[in-house]
């Protein structure tokens, strides 16, 4: 009987783990498609992370307050820049959920985002907190706060990229 119910536990305990460690997976590619989606500038494969509404915690580079909107906008706002630089590498590692239910998640990533323009460089690094809801059987990101550690390079690149996107969009 002993041996029954021990291998009963550790099957549910295996079931169990095997369902966080898929749910865990699910979550990390709604991670990855933001920033390898941005980096292609496959903006379908970025808006497909995103509930139709997110909040954008972006304070600790540029200051204001928290954005809620239309997924479709912040993802517009991205690609009025984006491309105008001649490359971008934002790669998101260190996936870990950090709580998780049925409809629920959160999770935190490390980043190093890299952005070159001709000869010149703005590479930022740092951590974001994403909190993501269960919709239609897929992880989305409702919301996602970054918070910069460090950078190096010319920030002014940003405003450049952004016209050189215009000119070209």
């Amino acid at each position: 009987m002993r041996r029954k119910l021990t291998s009963t536990l550790a099957a549910v305990s295996m079931i169990g783990t095997a369902a966080f460690a898929e749910q865990q997976a699910d979550i990390s590619t709604a991670i990855t498609d933001i920033a390898a989606g941005a980096d292609r500038h496959d903006w379908t494969r970025v808006r497909g992370a995103f509930a139709d509404t997110v909040t954008s915690d972006y304070t600790s580079l540029w200051g204001g307050d928290a954005v809620t909107q239309p997924a479709d906008e912040l993802v517009a706002g991205w690609f009025a820049f984006l491309p105008g630089f001649d490359a971008t590498h934002h790669m998101v590692t260190n996936h870990t959920v950090t709580s998780l239910s049925a409809k629920s998640a959160t999770a935190q990533a490390d980043f190093t985002a890299t952005h070159r323009l001709a000869d010149g460089l703005w590479v930022l690094g740092g951590r974001y907190d994403y909190e993501l809801e269960k919709s239609d059987n897929r992880w989305v990101v409702t919301s996602m706060t970054m918070t910069a550690l460090w950078e190096t390079g010319d920030r002014g690149l940003v405003a450049i990229a952004g016209q050189r996107a215009a000119e070209t969009n």
